[in-house]
C-alpha cells in the first residue's frame, strides 16, 4: 500500500507546548489486505467494537497478515498551577526625621542687637514737658535667608520680659508720673509659609507681637524661606531715666 512507508524516509515532527495545556500523542494505527475485501485500516480504536476490530488485527498480525503503526509520547505536568502572569508587590518604606532649620550667624555675637545710645532729649532749651523723652523710635532689622521645618510646626516670639520689654535693672530713684524704667517695643515677623496641615503654593506669613504682648504664636505646615524680622521701640510715654536697657526675643521654630 502507498500509506505503508517502505524503504523511504518518515520525517517525525516533534512539537513541545509551552503554557497551553495540549493533549500528549497516543496513536495506534493498523492496515491489512483481505482477500475479497481489499484494503482495510483502524485507526485510534476505541470502545467495544474497536477492541473487538483491534484484537482481530492483532490476530491477524501472528499469522503474518497486516501491520501495526504506535506512537506514544509523555512528559510530566506542571509541578504546580502555572501562572501566566505573576504580580508581585514590594513594600517600600523609610523615615525622615523632623527638623527646624534658623540660621542665625556664625557666633553668638551676631545675635547681640545693640541700639547703642539711645538719644533723649537734652537740650537746656527743651520744654519740661519733652526733656529725657526719646528723640525717636529705635528700630533694628534682623533678616535670615535660611528659615524653616519639614513638619507642622509652630513659630513663636517671646520677649523675656513680657510686655515691659527692655528693662533698667538698675533706674535708681525716680518720679514714676514722669519718668520710666522700661521700654516697651514691638516684633514683627515675615517669610513665606502654608497654613497648619493645609497644602499648596507658599504666600506671605506674619506674627507680630504689639507692645502690649509678651509674646505670640502661630502654627504652620512646613515651609523653608528667608525670614525678616523687625523691632521697633516707639517713643515712650514718659521720660527715660538712665541706664543700661536689656531684655531677650526669643524665636522659636518647633516641629509638632
Amino acid at each position: 500500500m502507498k500509506k505503508i512507508l517502505r524503504g523511504t524516509v518518515a520525517a517525525i515532527a516533534m512539537v513541545a507546548f509551552a503554557g497551553t495545556a495540549a493533549a500528549q500523542t497516543n496513536q495506534r494505527h493498523y492496515a491489512a489486505t483481505v482477500p475479497v475485501f481489499g484494503g482495510v485500516t483502524l485507526t485510534n480504536p476505541s470502545g467495544f467494537l474497536g477492541g473487538l476490530a483491534q484484537a482481530a488485527f492483532e490476530g491477524a498480525i501472528l499469522f503474518g497478515v497486516g501491520t501495526r503503526y504506535t506512537a506514544t509520547a509523555d512528559a510530566p505536568s506542571d509541578s504546580e498551577t502555572a501562572t501566566p502572569t505573576v504580580s508581585v508587590a514590594f513594600n517600600l518604606s523609610g523615615s525622615v526625621n523632623r527638623d527646624c532649620s534658623f540660621y542665625a550667624g556664625n557666633s553668638a555675637s551676631a545675635r547681640n542687637i545693640n541700639f547703642g545710645v539711645i538719644g533723649v532729649r537734652t537740650g537746656n532749651n527743651e520744654n519740661v514737658s519733652d526733656a529725657f523723652e526719646m528723640v525717636g523710635p529705635a528700630e533694628a532689622e534682623i533678616e535670615s535667608l535660611t528659615a524653616g521645618c519639614n513638619f507642622n510646626n509652630t513659630v513663636s516670639l517671646a520677649k523675656t520680659n513680657g510686655n515691659a520689654g527692655m528693662v533698667n535693672a538698675n533706674p535708681g530713684g525716680y518720679d514714676s508720673d514722669e519718668f520710666q524704667a522700661n521700654i516697651p517695643y514691638q516684633v514683627a515677623a515675615s517669610w513665606t509659609g502654608i497654613g497648619l496641615n493645609q497644602v499648596g503654593p507658599g504666600q506671605g506669613q506674619a506674627l507680630n507681637v504689639a507692645t502690649t504682648q509678651g509674646s505670640n504664636t502661630i502654627s504652620q505646615g512646613a515651609w523653608r524661606s528667608d525670614f525678616e524680622l523687625e523691632i521697633e521701640a516707639p517713643v515712650a510715654a514718659k521720660a527715660l531715666v538712665a541706664g543700661n536697657y536689656t531684655d531677650t526675643l526669643t524665636l522659636t521654630l518647633q516641629a509638632l
